[in-house]
Protein backbone atom coordinates (compact mmCIF):
# COMPACT_ATOMS: atom_id res chain seq x y z
CA UNK A 1 0.00 0.00 0.00
CA UNK A 2 0.91 3.75 -0.89
CA UNK A 3 2.04 5.72 2.28
CA UNK A 4 0.15 8.56 2.76
CA UNK A 5 2.32 11.79 2.08
CA UNK A 6 1.27 13.89 5.34
CA UNK A 7 1.65 17.46 6.60
CA UNK A 8 2.26 17.80 10.14
CA UNK A 9 1.06 20.81 12.23
CA UNK A 10 1.54 21.96 15.78
CA UNK A 11 3.64 23.59 18.12
CA UNK A 12 4.31 22.89 21.61
CA UNK A 13 5.84 19.90 23.13
CA UNK A 14 2.30 17.79 23.28
CA UNK A 15 2.43 17.87 19.55
CA UNK A 16 6.23 17.33 19.17
CA UNK A 17 5.17 14.01 20.79
CA UNK A 18 2.83 12.89 17.70
CA UNK A 19 5.24 14.38 15.19
CA UNK A 20 7.90 11.94 16.74
CA UNK A 21 5.72 8.99 16.74
CA UNK A 22 4.66 9.36 13.28
CA UNK A 23 8.16 9.73 12.44
CA UNK A 24 8.51 6.26 14.70
CA UNK A 25 6.27 4.29 13.03
CA UNK A 26 7.38 5.11 9.31
CA UNK A 27 4.86 7.13 8.33
CA UNK A 28 5.93 9.96 5.36
CA UNK A 29 6.07 13.24 6.97
CA UNK A 30 6.28 15.89 4.13
CA UNK A 31 6.45 18.85 5.52
CA UNK A 32 5.87 20.48 9.06
CA UNK A 33 4.21 23.61 10.01
CA UNK A 34 4.75 25.81 12.86
CA UNK A 35 4.60 28.60 14.90
CA UNK A 36 7.18 31.30 14.31
CA UNK A 37 10.24 31.22 16.28
CA UNK A 38 9.41 32.74 19.58
CA UNK A 39 12.03 35.44 22.22
CA UNK A 40 12.61 33.12 24.94
CA UNK A 41 14.56 32.94 28.46
CA UNK A 42 16.25 35.88 30.24
CA UNK A 43 17.91 36.88 26.95
CA UNK A 44 14.56 37.39 24.80
CA UNK A 45 16.69 35.06 22.18
CA UNK A 46 14.55 33.47 19.45
CA UNK A 47 14.09 30.07 20.04
CA UNK A 48 12.34 27.13 17.87
CA UNK A 49 9.41 25.34 18.64
CA UNK A 50 9.44 22.00 20.04
CA UNK A 51 7.57 20.73 16.46
CA UNK A 52 10.06 22.93 14.26
CA UNK A 53 13.42 21.22 16.31
CA UNK A 54 12.10 17.55 16.11
CA UNK A 55 11.33 18.23 12.08
CA UNK A 56 15.46 19.68 11.49
CA UNK A 57 16.39 16.99 13.48
CA UNK A 58 14.82 14.46 10.73
CA UNK A 59 15.89 16.83 7.98
CA UNK A 60 12.04 17.86 7.18
CA UNK A 61 10.61 20.74 5.23
CA UNK A 62 9.13 23.18 7.87
CA UNK A 63 6.98 26.46 7.30
CA UNK A 64 5.91 28.85 10.05
CA UNK A 65 3.51 31.58 8.35
CA UNK A 66 1.71 33.99 11.04
CA UNK A 67 -1.18 33.50 9.07
CA UNK A 68 -2.78 30.81 7.01
CA UNK A 69 -5.31 33.13 5.38
CA UNK A 70 -3.14 34.58 2.62
CA UNK A 71 -3.83 32.91 -0.67
CA UNK A 72 0.44 32.13 -1.68
CA UNK A 73 -0.16 30.08 2.10
CA UNK A 74 -2.94 27.71 0.39
CA UNK A 75 -0.77 27.68 -3.16
CA UNK A 76 2.33 26.37 -0.84
CA UNK A 77 0.29 23.59 0.77
CA UNK A 78 -1.71 22.67 -2.18
CA UNK A 79 2.29 22.51 -4.14
CA UNK A 80 3.26 19.90 -1.54
CA UNK A 81 0.69 17.31 -2.94
CA UNK A 82 -0.45 16.17 0.35
CA UNK A 83 -2.88 13.70 1.32
CA UNK A 84 -3.74 14.60 4.54
CA UNK A 85 -2.74 17.49 7.39
CA UNK A 86 -2.69 16.31 11.12
CA UNK A 87 -2.86 19.00 13.38
CA UNK A 88 -2.23 19.11 16.97
CA UNK A 89 -1.94 22.24 19.31
CA UNK A 90 -0.94 24.48 16.64
CA UNK A 91 -2.36 27.68 17.44
CA UNK A 92 -3.14 29.34 14.15
CA UNK A 93 -6.98 29.17 12.38
CA UNK A 94 -7.14 26.76 9.26
CA UNK A 95 -9.37 29.08 6.89
CA UNK A 96 -11.65 26.71 4.48
CA UNK A 97 -9.05 26.57 1.39
CA UNK A 98 -6.10 24.92 3.92
CA UNK A 99 -8.98 22.63 5.17
CA UNK A 100 -9.58 21.58 1.47
CA UNK A 101 -5.91 21.61 0.24
CA UNK A 102 -5.26 17.66 1.06
CA UNK A 103 -6.74 14.82 -1.07
CA UNK A 104 -8.59 13.85 2.21
CA UNK A 105 -8.53 16.52 4.33
CA UNK A 106 -7.04 17.80 7.80
CA UNK A 107 -7.87 15.92 11.10
CA UNK A 108 -6.94 17.60 14.42
CA UNK A 109 -5.99 15.43 17.61
CA UNK A 110 -7.93 17.74 20.67
CA UNK A 111 -7.38 16.78 24.11
CA UNK A 112 -11.12 15.98 25.48
CA UNK A 113 -13.63 13.54 25.22
CA UNK A 114 -15.86 16.13 22.57
CA UNK A 115 -17.85 17.45 22.51
CA UNK A 116 -17.26 17.75 26.36
CA UNK A 117 -14.03 20.60 25.95
CA UNK A 118 -13.90 22.78 23.16
CA UNK A 119 -11.33 25.48 22.61
CA UNK A 120 -7.98 25.96 23.67
CA UNK A 121 -8.00 24.57 27.54
CA UNK A 122 -9.60 21.80 27.57
CA UNK A 123 -6.82 20.35 30.13
CA UNK A 124 -6.96 23.11 32.30
CA UNK A 125 -11.28 23.35 32.59
CA UNK A 126 -11.12 19.69 33.06
CA UNK A 127 -9.15 19.67 35.86
CA UNK A 128 -10.84 23.08 37.50
CA UNK A 129 -14.39 21.53 36.44
CA UNK A 130 -13.90 18.06 38.54
CA UNK A 131 -13.85 15.97 35.58
CA UNK A 132 -13.03 12.13 36.40
CA UNK A 133 -12.30 11.24 32.66
CA UNK A 134 -10.47 12.81 29.98
CA UNK A 135 -9.35 11.95 27.06
CA UNK A 136 -8.22 12.27 23.12
CA UNK A 137 -10.95 13.02 20.33
CA UNK A 138 -9.55 12.53 16.80
CA UNK A 139 -11.32 14.73 14.65
CA UNK A 140 -12.37 15.79 11.02
CA UNK A 141 -11.89 19.53 10.80
CA UNK A 142 -14.23 21.82 9.57
CA UNK A 143 -14.60 25.75 9.70
CA UNK A 144 -16.35 25.58 13.56
CA UNK A 145 -14.39 25.45 16.39
CA UNK A 146 -13.51 21.95 17.41
CA UNK A 147 -16.60 20.61 15.60
CA UNK A 148 -15.63 18.24 13.81
CA UNK A 149 -16.73 14.64 12.62
CA UNK A 150 -15.22 12.57 15.11
CA UNK A 151 -13.29 9.37 14.09
CA UNK A 152 -12.14 7.91 17.39
CA UNK A 153 -11.51 9.06 21.25
CA UNK A 154 -8.99 7.52 23.60
CA UNK A 155 -10.30 8.12 27.31
CA UNK A 156 -7.89 8.19 30.41
CA UNK A 157 -8.65 8.43 33.62
CA UNK A 158 -8.39 11.45 36.02
CA UNK A 159 -6.51 10.87 39.38
CA UNK A 160 -7.74 12.89 42.41
CA UNK A 161 -3.92 14.20 42.49
CA UNK A 162 -3.02 14.55 39.03
CA UNK A 163 -2.22 18.39 38.08
CA UNK A 164 -2.06 19.96 34.67
CA UNK A 165 1.33 18.78 33.41
CA UNK A 166 0.14 14.69 34.85
CA UNK A 167 -3.02 15.18 32.61
CA UNK A 168 -1.42 16.16 29.92
CA UNK A 169 1.42 13.55 29.89
CA UNK A 170 -1.51 11.27 29.97
CA UNK A 171 -2.85 12.79 26.92
CA UNK A 172 0.00 12.95 25.18
CA UNK A 173 0.56 8.73 25.43
CA UNK A 174 -3.24 8.54 24.44
CA UNK A 175 -3.16 10.72 21.20
CA UNK A 176 -0.14 8.77 19.73
CA UNK A 177 -1.80 5.61 20.52
CA UNK A 178 -5.11 7.04 19.25
CA UNK A 179 -3.43 8.41 15.77
CA UNK A 180 -1.63 5.48 14.92
CA UNK A 181 -4.72 3.19 15.80
CA UNK A 182 -6.63 5.53 13.22
CA UNK A 183 -3.82 5.82 10.60
CA UNK A 184 -3.66 2.03 10.19
CA UNK A 185 -7.07 2.09 8.84
CA UNK A 186 -8.27 6.03 7.75
CA UNK A 187 -10.67 4.90 5.17
CA UNK A 188 -12.42 3.11 7.67
CA UNK A 189 -12.82 5.87 10.19
CA UNK A 190 -13.67 8.14 8.08
CA UNK A 191 -16.38 6.59 7.00
CA UNK A 192 -17.67 5.77 10.17
CA UNK A 193 -16.91 9.14 11.73
CA UNK A 194 -19.79 10.85 14.14
CA UNK A 195 -21.37 14.23 14.35
CA UNK A 196 -20.99 15.99 17.41
CA UNK A 197 -23.63 16.97 19.80
CA UNK A 198 -23.59 20.44 20.32
CA UNK A 199 -26.13 20.54 22.76
CA UNK A 200 -23.40 19.01 24.96
CA UNK A 201 -20.08 20.84 24.32
CA UNK A 202 -18.43 23.64 26.73
CA UNK A 203 -15.89 26.44 25.33
CA UNK A 204 -13.00 25.85 27.39
CA UNK A 205 -11.45 29.54 27.22
CA UNK A 206 -8.06 30.03 28.14
CA UNK A 207 -7.47 30.78 31.62
CA UNK A 208 -6.87 34.41 32.75
CA UNK A 209 -4.08 35.82 34.86
CA UNK A 210 -7.21 36.45 37.12
CA UNK A 211 -7.84 33.11 37.72
CA UNK A 212 -4.56 32.23 39.45
CA UNK A 213 -5.67 34.16 42.41
CA UNK A 214 -6.85 31.94 45.43
CA UNK A 215 -10.07 33.30 47.16
CA UNK A 216 -10.06 31.05 50.08
CA UNK A 217 -13.61 31.69 50.76
CA UNK A 218 -14.15 28.81 48.08
CA UNK A 219 -14.25 25.59 49.02
CA UNK A 220 -11.31 23.65 49.88
CA UNK A 221 -11.80 20.86 46.64
CA UNK A 222 -12.49 23.70 44.51
CA UNK A 223 -9.40 25.54 45.40
CA UNK A 224 -7.58 21.85 45.46
CA UNK A 225 -8.40 21.54 41.75
CA UNK A 226 -7.26 25.59 40.80
CA UNK A 227 -3.50 24.81 41.99
CA UNK A 228 -3.50 21.24 40.16
CA UNK A 229 -5.11 23.20 36.86
CA UNK A 230 -2.15 26.07 37.24
CA UNK A 231 1.02 23.81 37.38
CA UNK A 232 3.39 24.62 34.64
CA UNK A 233 1.24 28.04 33.52
CA UNK A 234 -0.68 29.90 35.52
CA UNK A 235 0.13 28.97 39.05
CA UNK A 236 -1.87 29.56 41.51
CA UNK A 237 -1.06 32.11 44.28
CA UNK A 238 -1.94 33.86 47.77
CA UNK A 239 -1.00 37.27 49.15
CA UNK A 240 1.08 37.17 52.09
CA UNK A 241 2.69 40.64 53.69
CA UNK A 242 1.51 42.22 50.27
CA UNK A 243 3.72 39.52 48.46
CA UNK A 244 2.62 36.82 46.41
CA UNK A 245 3.06 33.30 47.41
CA UNK A 246 2.48 30.51 45.17
CA UNK A 247 0.60 27.62 46.40
CA UNK A 248 2.23 24.08 44.56
CA UNK A 249 0.70 21.45 45.81
CA UNK A 250 -1.73 20.70 48.72
CA UNK A 251 -4.55 18.49 49.52
CA UNK A 252 -7.92 18.43 51.32
CA UNK A 253 -8.14 18.42 54.75
CA UNK A 254 -10.54 18.84 57.49
CA UNK A 255 -11.37 21.89 59.15
CA UNK A 256 -12.72 21.70 62.80
CA UNK A 257 -11.68 25.20 63.72
CA UNK A 258 -13.88 28.38 64.13
CA UNK A 259 -11.37 30.23 62.04
CA UNK A 260 -11.77 32.67 59.20
CA UNK A 261 -11.55 31.60 55.44
CA UNK A 262 -7.03 32.41 54.82
CA UNK A 263 -6.33 31.73 58.57
CA UNK A 264 -3.65 29.10 58.98
CA UNK A 265 -5.40 26.81 61.73
CA UNK A 266 -1.91 24.27 61.90
CA UNK A 267 1.46 24.88 61.44
CA UNK A 268 3.98 21.57 61.02
CA UNK A 269 7.26 21.12 59.77
CA UNK A 270 6.16 19.48 56.88
CA UNK A 271 2.83 21.94 55.82
CA UNK A 272 0.50 23.89 57.28
CA UNK A 273 -3.05 24.16 57.13
CA UNK A 274 -5.37 26.86 56.01
CA UNK A 275 -8.82 27.07 56.69
CA UNK A 276 -11.55 27.32 53.69
CA UNK A 277 -14.73 28.49 52.62
CA UNK A 278 -15.50 24.90 53.60
CA UNK A 279 -13.29 22.34 54.72
CA UNK A 280 -9.30 23.05 54.82
CA UNK A 281 -6.18 22.77 52.71
CA UNK A 282 -2.66 21.32 53.85
CA UNK A 283 -0.16 22.83 51.68
CA UNK A 284 3.21 20.98 51.30
CA UNK A 285 5.14 23.24 48.67
CA UNK A 286 5.29 26.80 47.90
CA UNK A 287 7.35 29.20 45.77
CA UNK A 288 8.06 32.47 47.48
CA UNK A 289 8.93 35.56 45.43
CA UNK A 290 11.89 35.56 43.63
CA UNK A 291 12.94 32.02 45.02
CA UNK A 292 12.63 28.55 43.21
CA UNK A 293 9.68 26.13 44.31
CA UNK A 294 10.52 24.67 47.84
CA UNK A 295 8.66 22.64 50.13
CA UNK A 296 7.20 23.96 53.33
CA UNK A 297 9.74 22.07 55.13
CA UNK A 298 13.04 23.66 54.01
CA UNK A 299 11.42 27.11 54.10
CA UNK A 300 10.24 26.64 57.96
CA UNK A 301 13.94 25.58 58.62
CA UNK A 302 14.63 28.76 57.80
CA UNK A 303 11.88 30.74 58.22
CA UNK A 304 10.06 29.22 61.22
CA UNK A 305 7.64 32.59 61.52
CA UNK A 306 6.46 32.44 58.31
CA UNK A 307 3.71 30.06 57.93
CA UNK A 308 2.86 30.15 62.27
CA UNK A 309 -0.18 29.82 63.48
CA UNK A 310 -3.08 32.77 63.03
CA UNK A 311 -1.41 33.79 59.82
CA UNK A 312 -3.70 34.96 57.27
CA UNK A 313 -3.78 34.89 53.78
CA UNK A 314 -5.81 37.82 51.98
CA UNK A 315 -9.61 36.78 50.41
CA UNK A 316 -9.39 40.19 48.21
CA UNK A 317 -7.66 40.38 45.24
CA UNK A 318 -5.14 43.36 44.44
CA UNK A 319 -6.11 45.72 42.35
Amino acid sequence: MKKLRICFAGTPTFAAAHLQALLKAGHHVVAVYTQPDRPAGRGKKLQASPVKQIALEHGLPVFQPSSLKPLKETETLASLDSDLMIVVAYGLILPKTILDAPRLGCLNIHASLLPRWRGAAPIERALLAGDKMSGITIMQMDEGLDTGAMLDKESVEIAPTDNRIDLEEKLQIAGQTALLRILSNLEKYQSEATIQNDEDSNYAVKLEKSEAFIDWRHSAPEIDRQIRAGIGRNPAYTILSDQRLRILEGSVSVDNSNAKAGQIVESEKTHFTVSCGSGALQVQRVQLPGKKPATVKDISNSRPELFSRNVTFDCEQPK
